[in-house]
């Protein structure tokens, strides 16, 4: 799945798209759960009709706009062939620390609260599409890199898919779910930082190779 984010065509969203999504984002902290085509149309000062030839209906709307969120999630540009522990480590605490920074930000607690809401009541999908466009996109943005590591002699596992979730509950911890029942968490920069460090050495005392693994 590509990073990039599309709309109901396949085509890489514009400007003026990403602009319609953040307006969507935008009302899901302001209104939870109640979004209409109606109020996104005037929030993005665009009509109805745009909003349905862009993104189908509102689950293509919904879906776009995970996957914009979660576009923001992303792991480093590195050559496989010469990845090193330095590299891999950077790569590792760059990506806990992207993906602290969307969790913990209003828009994100908004939409997963909404995403949990329409799952227990049935509706609609937009839980599944939080899962699939969210998590499970970002495992698979991961886990080419878990791999990599592997390939180099770097790390040491028997399945990318059980270690990415190791580093994702290193990651995030209670984090997540402290913010969604409302705890008043500081997660300044400082603090995401910090948390993506210790998440990262965890991970390696884990699954490194003595050369990786952090020096005490």
């Amino acid at each position: 799945m590509s990073d990039t984010p599309t709309h109901s065509q396949g085509e890489a969203l514009s400007e003026r798209q990403q602009a319609v999504l953040d307006a969507v984002l935008a009302l899901m902290v302001e209104q939870g759960d109640q979004l209409t085509m109606t109020a996104v149309a005037r929030r993005a000062s665009c009509s109805k009709e745009t909003l349905y030839k862009w993104f189908g209906d509102r689950d293509g709307l919904l879906t776009a706009t995970v996957q914009w969120q979660a576009s923001k999630v992303r792991a480093d540009n590195y050559d496989r062939q010469a990845l090193d522990a330095a590299t891999l480590r950077k790569s590792l605490r760059d990506f806990a620390e992207n993906w602290l920074s969307v969790i913990t930000s209003q828009t994100s607690i908004a939409l997963n609260r909404a995403a949990i809401g329409h799952a227990a009541s049935g509706k609609s999908n937009l839980g599944g599409i939080v899962l699939a466009n969210g998590r499970v996109a970002i495992g698979e943005r991961l886990k080419p890199v878990l791999e990599a590591g592997r390939a180099a002699g770097l790390l040491d596992f028997d399945d990318a898919e059980t270690a990415f979730r190791t580093f994702f509950g290193l990651v995030g911890r209670d984090v997540q779910i402290r913010l969604l029942l409302g705890d008043a968490l500081v997660s300044g920069k400082a603090e995401i930082q910090r948390d993506a460090a210790r998440a990262t050495d965890q991970f390696l005392a884990l699954h490194g190779r003595p050369n990786t693994v952090p020096k005490a």
